[in-house]
């Protein structure tokens, strides 16, 4: 029976979808994107945002299905199997949620010590390190707040960022709009489908919120509809913010800095835009990383109650929230923090590597929908992905097009980094999920768990949060 609080809302629901996705990566991903490809850049955002919109239909209906904390793991135990099921975990959030922190908070290391404190001699891994340490003890103190965090970061983001962008795209700012007309080509950046794995990451993350079905009230209802005004709402501020640094800075500024936002934002507004930028920027790290602390340790306490992570990881400390996993996460990410990661090109290269193993975990649950489809047709789903298995076919298709197409071949060698960097942590986590399987669990790789001993399991966690509410 589940230990964890149903005590998030719709609307923290739907913040912790935006937060995840919005971020400060995300934003220099978003300014070198509209730097290689200039306003064609937004046709392949249009193609990402669909490609993601799919894969939050997927995830939907997988959740309405088994609405368990386990998330990814626990939809591919009746399809794939046990491996598989630690593997999706491992290579698609694990390792890209300790990957992503270290670059998100790099990045907000940087701007604290550059906007905000540039006369001290405080190196900006200092900063991203305390940034983790406070965020780390919200989580450990519950669900509750999170859940009130992760509102203020989420929508103090997301409004700065379109009233910011309004400003600059209605001239109501201090700077001075560029003098030079941009042209709509598509072949700009080496050709808009070159630039979609740049564009995935702008909406990656959205499906986050279902390892919370355990704590969203009306998970089965209000999981869905978080995910689907998530991507939504991204996909208005990150066009509009896109277009706007157009307007101010060019395109070879935008593709090579480090921080094309805050260069944005200081062309429109000065210093004041400038530091303006920095709370958005810090917001968003905040945000992301917030989701990040909150939502992998419980998808790790998920399978630790299947018996497929260590059984540490399915402790619960007097809050109620998996602090061994919490802690875990910020133990790797502090570790990765001492590398020095600091420049475009690595942070990128880290976010990009990343990704691929988030693109093959999207393509396992979209062969899960498909798989389920087949298995048990008349298996009761509040959410249903439209068209059949159409748009999971699709979606699936994309993302290994995504993958292949993870950056343009620009001469860098970039491309060839984050193939290596993603064959490092994929085979890493397909290693430990076949040790765990054959020689701790003593089970068949593939072997598939019965969805009657899954849906029995959802079954008692919504029963008991009925009866403590009763008791209450």
């Amino acid at each position: 029976m589940s230990g964890l609080r149903r005590e998030i809302g719709l609307t923290a629901a739907i913040c912790t979808a935006v937060g995840i996705v919005v971020s400060s990566t995300a934003l220099v991903m978003l300014g070198q994107g509209f730097g290689l490809g200039g306003p064609a850049f937004s046709v392949a955002v249009i193609i990402a945002l669909f490609i993601n919109l799919f894969v939050a239909f997927s995830f939907a209906e997988l959740s309405s299905i088994i609405p368990l904390s386990g998330g990814i793991n626990h939809y591919t135990l009746p399809t794939m199997g046990r491996f598989m099921g630690i593997f999706a975990v491992l290579a698609g959030y694990f390792a890209v949620s300790t990957l992503s922190n270290a670059a998100e908070s790099s990045v907000a290391g940087l701007v604290i010590r550059d906007i905000f404190f540039p006369d001290l001699a405080v190196p900006a891994s200092a900063w991203a390190f305390l940034l983790m340490v406070i965020l780390t003890l919200i989580n450990l103190l519950g669900a509750k707040s999170f859940a009130v965090s992760q509102v203020i970061f989420a929508s103090t983001m997301i409004i700065s960022m379109i009233i910011l962008s309004i400003i600059g795209l209605f001239d109501l700012g201090t700077g001075r709009a560029l003098e030079t007309s941009l042209h709509f080509d598509m072949a700009a950046g080496g050709g808009v489908l070159s630039m979609l794995g740049i564009a995935f990451w702008l909406f990656v993350g959205m499906e986050f919120v279902c390892p919370m079905a355990e704590e969203v009230k009306h998970p089965q209802r209000f999981i869905p509809l978080a995910m689907i005004s998530a991507l939504v709402i991204i996909f208005v501020s990150d066009l509009l913010f896109g277009f706007m640094a157009l307007k101010y800075v060019s395109m070879e500024e935008l593709g090579t800095s480090a921080h094309p936002h805050v260069d944005a934002a200081m062309a429109v507004l000065g210093r004041n835009g400038q530091i303006w930028i920095g709370i958005i920027s810090l917001v968003a790290t905040a945000s992301t990383l917030n989701t990040f602390i909150a939502a992998v340790p419980r998808m790790l306490y998920g399978m630790a109650n299947e018996g497929q992570f260590p059984a540490a990881f399915g402790k619960l400390n007097r809050f109620g929230v998996p602090y061994v996993g919490i802690l875990t996460v910020f133990a790797i990410t502090i570790v990765l923090l001492g590398t020095g990661i600091s420049d475009a090109a690595a942070i990128v290269t880290l976010i990009l590597a990343g990704c691929i193993g988030w693109m093959i975990c999207y393509m396992i649950a979209n062969l899960n929908v498909i798989i389920l489809r087949i298995r048990y047709p008349k298996i009761k789903r509040s959410f249903k992905s439209p068209f059949g298995i159409t748009l999971p076919v699709i979606s699936f298709l994309g993302l290994v097009y995504m993958i292949y197409a993870i950056w343009p071949e620009d001469g860098t060698g970039m491309r060839g980094d984050i193939y290596s960097y993603a064959s490092i942590f994929l085979g890493l986590a397909a290693l430990w999920s076949g040790l765990w399987v054959k020689l701790r669990m003593k089970k068949p790789l593939f072997e598939t768990v019965s969805i009657a001993e899954l849906l029995q399991e959802a079954e008692e966690s919504l029963q008991s949060d009925i009866e403590s509410v009763t008791k209450n």
